[in-house]
């Protein structure tokens, strides 16, 4: 999870250098300075194809864990880390600012497998009880990877001149780290049962998971979903949409997953440096580096709250707190010039965005999805929800220059919006997933609402084989 932030923030710091470095490498080439709007097109191109990378990465995540499983897959998937590191740190050496394009499209594929991979992991080695703080550790490992790459880039430290290219070059290390810890972690045991059938192994892996022999409450459930899994046929992505029990979570999943990026978090942290600036703070770099270190900070308080007040009621509590920063952010920029102290006012609200950013649109989106669907049709889910996720980051970076050219600071106006839209749909549509187990949440979807009073009183909220096949039965005669 660091990769992704790390890779997400490492591009911003090194803006002037990298472009600079683009300007004498054509210099060399053609005799002549490359022009302003080529030298913008050829810097946007390098910085979105990161995003198209994640895309195609995403999309793919399914058929990679179906093959090769869950920790496998993370293990492999290193190699294009390792790859883009060695592309970006030569770069310079070899004057070809095409290798830090290349670099950035394929550890954009890296960064893509990764938020597939990493939260579907973590969902099922966790215990049901504290899965939804597992789930959030992805998004605390983002989010100190932005923080890493916020002060690494520095120019007193490696986003100089000279340095740069160590700086991009540094995702490797992570990687090489992964490579030698995964060995030592446990395969899924949710893959080794019903995927593998190997319910054996899995028990061992679930003993060594949850420090107690006694794993046989994990197992009956692995086994009930894998009963439910027989009985239907391979999940497809067209299929997500064409039946009815998996259309609700798919749309939920992906409109989740919007509500991260479309909330406006990196629209904040673009501007956060010129509001800084403008409240007169002498060095605003480091400024926005707290900026970060809120965003970490708010992170862990995320981690203690979500098992408590539930993911529902988070990701809400997030919507709102953004919607009345983003609104007063709106405002104090306009009155800024009229009403100096107004300034100060924009300073906190965007510390108060980020923090209710970290609070539910930040993590919640990443582990809920996981949550939504049974073990079949997961891959193919976590595919199109992450694929959803780095489409609409790839067309806030493609739009935001231009809507703020066009709209000032009401741009923050437009992400009100659709924060409310975001509040309003999570209201009336998200369930609550948290202390469920992931059958009872696909079963909340799979059967007719009419069904749910028809359960004997004695199982109603419980998952038991005999439930379960009455459920089918329902769903048969209906």
């Amino acid at each position: 999870s660091l990769q992704f932030g790390y890779n997400t923030g490492v591009i911003n710091a090194p803006e002037k250098v990298l472009r600079d470095f683009f300007n004498s490498t054509w210099i060399k080439r053609y005799s002549h300075p490359i022009s302003s709007d080529v030298g913008t097109i050829i810097w946007s191109f390098a910085v979105a194809i990161f995003s198209v990378g994640g895309m195609v990465g995403s999309f793919s995540v399914g058929a990679m864990v179906n093959r090769f499983g869950r920790r496998k897959s993370m293990m492999l998937v290193n190699v294009l880390a390792l790859a883009s590191a060695a592309l970006m740190g030569l770069a310079k050496v070899c004057s070809s600012f095409e290798m830090v394009i290349v670099g950035r499209l394929v550890i954009g594929l890296f960064c893509g497998f990764c938020t597939g991979l990493t939260p579907m992991y973590l969902g099922e080695v966790a215990p049901t009880a504290v899965r939804g703080a597992f789930g959030t550790l992805h998004q605390l490992g983002v989010v100190v990877g932005i923080l890493i790459a916020q002060i690494f880039g520095l120019e007193s430290l490696l986003g100089s001149e000279t340095l740069w290219p160590l700086l991009l070059a540094l995702t490797a290390l992570p990687a090489v780290l992964q490579c030698l810890l995964l060995p030592f972690c446990t395969e899924s045991p949710r893959y080794l049962l019903i995927t593998l059938n190997q319910e054996e192994e899995a028990r061992k892996v679930l003993v060594r998971l949850r420090g107690c022999e006694d794993v046989s409450a994990d197992i009956q459930e692995m086994k009930e979903e894998s009963m439910k899994l027989a009985m239907e046929k391979k999940v497809t992505i067209p299929e997500l949409f064409r039946s009815h029990a998996y259309r609700q979570p798919i749309i939920i999943a992906m409109i989740l997953q919007l509500s991260q990026q479309l909330s406006g978090i990196n629209a904040v942290f673009y501007y956060s440096t010129g509001i800084f600036a403008n409240a007169g703070i002498p060095e605003p770099i480091y400024a926005t580096i707290g900026a970060g270190a809120v965003n970490t900070v708010f992170t862990v308080v995320s981690l203690f709250l979500v098992e408590r007040a539930g993911r529902r009621t988070l990701h809400l509590l997030g919507l709102g707190g953004m919607a009345v920063c983003g609104l007063i952010m709106a405002v104090s920029l306009q009155l800024q010039d009229s009403t100096p102290p107004m300034k100060y006012v924009a300073i906190v609200a965007v510390f108060g965005f980020v923090a209710m950013f970290e609070m539910g649109p930040g993590p919640i989106p990443w582990f809920i999805v996981a949550e939504l669907f049974s073990q079949g049709p997961r891959p193919a889910a976590m595919a199109v929800s992450g694929c959803s996720n780095w489409t609409a980051n790839f067309i806030v970076g493609l739009t935001f220059p231009k809507l703020e050219e066009l709209c000032g600071s009401y741009v923050f106006i437009i992400f009100v919006i659709l924060l409310i839209f975001f509040f309003i749909f999570t209201y009336f549509r998200v369930p609550e997933t948290k202390g469920r187990t992931f059958e009872e949440i696909a079963c909340g979807f799979s059967r007719p609402e009419n069904t749910v009073s028809s359960l004997p009183p004695e199982n109603e909220g419980k998952i038991t084989t005999t439930t379960v096949q009455y459920v089918y039965y329902l769903d048969y005669k209906v």
